[in-house]
């Protein structure tokens, strides 16, 4: 493993495959690192196929550095992103991510067009609930915690754990916060998750995708997955037609039937299932070897 600050703040990050090779990054869902299964072996199908990959934690994700600065926390991933890829001098690059893979990559997209040679779409979050649950998730817990515990408690949230144990100096960085303005911060990131009629991608308005005139792949969503529902894919689609729309190759109740298990088994529950989310993921790499091959 790598790092690199950027903008000040420490970021982990990996590079396979050959120098020089048309360069490909990957981002995952949640508040997830770059080690979770599946994106590893995502990233090596695709380096097999001639690509170079960058693997990544984003701000607040795994080993990188905690950070509260930014419009909204997307929107920081996804402007972050395309500064590592121009420190690192990866040339145009093709980005793709799932979940909040899609929101980072999409924003990043808009924030720096030029950098992006093709952008690669899967599990878009979207809908009420969906956006609901992940703004009370991501931010609701934190200010609650912050305005009743105050900064210490925060850094002693389970949300914080991984961060702190793989990056220690992460705990510093929660504690220096201000807990005022670390509630308004809150407030200001959860605003950006609440639903729109306007547009499918929190923190993105129709005049955003307008500007995604790179080749665009959107895997198109499940009916039965209410955190990326195939409605906000075909949403996505609309407002960029010129992109490619495909299936998934599995099938629409596979997350479904193995988050069923993993909560029957006790190892899992309907709202929180990390563990294995990405572990279809490698299945992706041929569609996406031959759309980013054109």
């Amino acid at each position: 493993m790598s790092r690199i600050e950027i903008s000040g703040i420490g970021i982990a990050y990996e590079l396979l495959g050959k120098a020089g090779a048309p360069a490909v990054a990957l981002t995952p869902g949640g508040r997830l690192s770059k080690d979770t299964p599946g994106l590893r072996e995502l990233a090596e199908k695709l380096v097999a196929g001639g690509k170079r990959v960058l693997l990544w934690d984003r701000p607040n994700c795994g080993a990188s550095d905690i950070c509260f600065d930014g419009e909204n926390e997307s929107a920081l991933h996804g402007r972050i992103l395309t500064q590592l890829i121009r420190a690192l001098d990866l040339g145009p690059t093709a980005i793709g991510g799932g979940s909040a893979g899609s929101r980072t990559t999409l924003l990043a997209a808009v924030h720096d067009p030029e950098i992006v040679s093709h952008l690669l779409q899967w599990w878009i979050s979207g809908g009420a609930i969906s956006l609901l649950l992940l703004g009370a998730t991501y931010f609701g817990e934190a200010a609650i915690t912050a305005s009743m515990g105050g900064m210490a408690a925060v850094a002693d949230l389970p949300m914080w754990a991984e961060q702190i144990k793989r990056n220690p100096r992460n705990r510093d960085i929660i504690l220096k916060q201000d807990p005022d303005r670390f509630m308004a911060t809150m407030e200001r990131w959860a605003v950006a998750f609440i639903p729109s009629d306007t547009s499918p991608v929190p923190g993105m308005s129709p005049a955003d995708f307008a500007r995604l005139t790179m080749p665009v792949l959107i895997y198109r969503g499940s009916p039965r997955d209410l955190y990326h529902p195939v409605r906000i894919s075909d949403w996505v689609h609309k407002l960029i037609p010129h992109a490619k729309l495909i299936d998934l190759p599995w099938t629409d109740d596979a997350t479904v039937e193995r988050v069923a298990a993993a909560v029957k088994a006790g190892t899992a529950s309907y709202l929180h299932w990390p563990a294995f989310g990405f572990v279809d993921w490698p299945r992706l790499a041929p569609t996406i070897l031959e759309f980013t091959g054109r």
